[in-house]
């Protein structure tokens, strides 16, 4: 099982509440700090109550002091209790409606679209494209950040919501292979989970750095007040004390804020570096990177206002970060570049702007012919079975693709039809292509499909989808999913009328006949769970279950369905059986072939997404384990596992002949921490 993929996402569930402790003993500090500092400035600096004085002989002298106020400090307190509870509040839930792309709008990005004409900006979109499908999850949005320096960020919550940013120096300065490194570093840190830790952080942190802000406010306050009266002046004096105490605790928060994103991202840094050559089986690629950073007059650092509050989510240090190593965010570029090249010699190369120019063409044909065998117009009947030992292994890759999956990715973008490619990449072709994608084999339904999508699609969308659909029938099942992927950028442009429109449509090809076929079925399914986040108030998903044991119904209905699609009904009998042994804990029952429908699927896949990470890769390998149970696998199964993986937050890449998932020694030293 994918053993190290769910680990890591435990330990970044594990770092998030780590994370939120560590902010609530900031609070307390910061706020029993400023009861102390307010106690203490109210005490020297008290006026006296005239109505004290005594109206009768023998009573307390003229001139008494009024009861000590406690309600001030106690008020001050409360407010900046308040005031970190409600930043903070505040930022988190800005972050969650918006997700990445609010990081990024605050950055300064500006979104490329695929039609982009600069050869540079394509060049990017085509490394983001082949590194998506050969990790198995969506094709994430690029922003372009118009800064000198070479950095990156990925931001959101999950794969279905997340953005990846490039600025332009890292565009404009890095070759190919650099900056396929260093988007593979991003993709590291969305398929391990930190960048949902990431953007929590930005959050939890905002309210702390408001104290400064409120501090700067009372000073100003404080100096301009007007008055000669003596408790004016008082009060002026401990307006003014209270605002320099909020300025010297903004100044604290700014440094806790600044140790515990420190704790929190520099480890995750060396293992994301360390993912990333695993991942490209190409050192001199993110190594390149770091060493041109070292070498670029404007490094890696960023003029954005809003870039020191997400400085822990950039490849490399993006903002100054203090007097002390303690502070930085990242480690140090020279042990980064010494963990991944023991024999550098610690001299920067001198960086010029044309490194990429003129070899992005030759580089991008270059992949075209090797190894790894084409499927991008095999047609669709082929008897082209995959290979059992790589579905029955199938879940071990689940979150770690490799070169091999690379070279896959890239050559199936070069042999897709240019047709489809550049209608997958426009929004009006994007939503004609999904429409293709889940037309019914059988032609009674996928004529009942098309007379309901008149009825109800544009004219423009219709006529596109008629010019595709020879092209679509002739795809090979295996580039089916990326496919898909590759539509989302496109779709995600939509306006929030024209996705309900294009949802409206979608609904009518499964209602047109409920004889979907359950693999077409689970491509519509992840579609609308990747474009969810965009268009409609989702909740995130929670986990509720810990054990499976509570889980023999929706398991049955998942696993039944699977059993009955690719098998016999005896055989679908003896496929049950080995998942059952593969999962002794839950009590699993064959469900009757009659009694399997795709609202039972969709209830059961609903209710399995809540169960703890740790769990989600054992349903993946029963499933495995029914398709494999009758010794050959259809291309539709294969990719019908990836696909429901997917929909389980499993990300899995192609399934391919005689792939090994076997990390490399330098992120086998990361993980075991014997690297510092």
């Amino acid at each position: 099982m994918a053993t190290n993929f769910f680990q890591r996402q435990e330990i970044a569930r594990r770092n998030t509440w780590w994370l939120v402790v560590m902010f609530l003993l900031a609070v307390i500090g910061i706020v029993g700090t400023t009861f102390a500092i307010t106690a203490f400035a109210v005490a020297q600096f008290r006026v006296y109550d005239p109505e004290s004085m005594a109206a009768f002989d023998g009573g307390p002298s003229r001139g008494s002091p009024a009861p000590y106020p406690w309600q001030v400090p106690l008020m001050a307190a409360g407010g900046a209790l308040a005031l970190v509870g409600g930043g903070t509040l505040f930022k988190v839930a800005k972050l969650r409606s918006g997700g990445g792309q609010s990081v990024a709008e605050s950055l300064g990005g500006r979104r490329l679209l695929a039609d982009s004409q600069g050869l540079d900006e394509r060049r990017l979109l085509n490394v983001v494209e082949e590194m998506a499908i050969a990790s198995g999850i969506p094709v994430p949005p690029v922003y372009l950040l118009d800064e000198p320096g070479i950095n990156a960020f990925a931001a959101g919550y999950s794969p279905s919501d997340a953005v990846l940013g490039v600025t332009r120096g890292a565009v404009e300065n890095l070759s190919r292979d650099e900056l396929q490194g260093v988007i593979a570093h991003e993709f590291s840190h969305l398929l391990n989970g930190d960048m949902r830790m990431n953007i929590r952080l930005i959050g939890i942190l905002h309210g702390i750095l408001l104290l400064g802000l409120l501090g700067r406010l009372l000073f100003r306050s404080a100096a301009f007040s007007g008055g000669n009266s003596r408790d004016k002046g008082n009060n002026a004096i401990v307006l003014f004390a209270i605002s320099v105490a909020l300025i010297v605790l903004g100044l604290i928060g700014t440094l806790i804020g600044g140790l515990i994103k420190a704790a929190v991202s520099r480890q995750r840094e060396y293992l994301a570096d360390a993912s990333a050559v695993q991942f490209t089986r190409n050192p001199n690629g993110i190594a390149g990177a770091l060493k041109r950073i070292g070498g670029l007059m404007d490094g890696s650092k960023l003029k954005a206002a809003a870039a020191a509050e997400a400085s822990h989510m950039f490849f490399a240090n993006g903002v100054w970060e203090g007097f002390t190593s303690a502070m930085a965010t990242h480690p140090p570029l020279e042990k980064r570049i010494l963990a991944i090249d023991p024999r550098w010699d610690g001299k920067f190369p001198q960086v010029s702007a044309v490194a990429s120019r003129g070899t992005h063409a030759t580089q991008a044909a270059a992949f075209v012919g090797n190894t790894v065998q084409p499927a991008g117009l095999a047609p669709q009947n082929a008897a082209s079975d995959v290979d059992l030992q790589a579905v029955d292994h199938a879940a071990a890759s689940i979150g770690q693709f490799t070169a091999h999956h690379q070279r896959y990715a890239r050559e199936l973008l070069a042999q897709l039809p240019q047709q489809l490619l550049g209608a997958a990449r426009e929004p009006f072709g994007a939503r004609a292509v999904v429409f293709g994608l889940l037309l019914d084999s059988e032609s009674s339904v996928r004529e009942r499909q098309l007379a309901a999508l008149e009825t109800k699609a544009d004219r423009p969308s219709i006529d596109s989808l008629r010019k595709l659909l020879p092209a679509i029938a002739q795809l090979d099942p295996r580039a089916r999913l990326p496919l898909l992927d590759l539509t989302l950028p496109a779709l995600r442009s939509m306006s929030p009328p024209q996705y309900a429109a294009f949802d409206t449509c979608l609904h009518a090809l499964i209602d047109a006949d409920n004889r979907l076929s359950l693999f077409e079925w689970t491509l519509g399914r992840v579609l609308e769970r990747h474009l969810a986040s965009e268009y409609r108030d989702q909740r995130r998903t929670r986990i509720v279950y810990y054990r499976l044991g509570r889980l023999g119904g929706p398991l049955s209905n998942l696993l039944s369905t699977i059993a009955h699609v690719g098998h016999s009904p005896d055989r679908a009998a003896a496929a049950m059986a080995a998942a059952a042994r593969q999962l002794p804990e839950v009590d699993l029952t064959l469900v009757p072939r009659g009694d399997c429908n795709l609202a039972a699927v969709e209830q059961a896949l609903n209710e399995l997404s809540q169960v703890a990470e740790k769990h989600r890769g054992r349903i993946v390998d029963a499933c495995a384990t029914i398709i494999c149970a009758d010794g050959e696998v259809k291309v539709a199964e294969a990719e019908l596992l990836r696909g429901i993986s997917d929909l389980l937050d499993c990300p899995m890449p192609p399934i391919l002949p005689g792939q090994q998932v076997e990390a490399s020694s330098v992120f086998k030293a990361h993980l075991s921490g014997s690297v510092e």
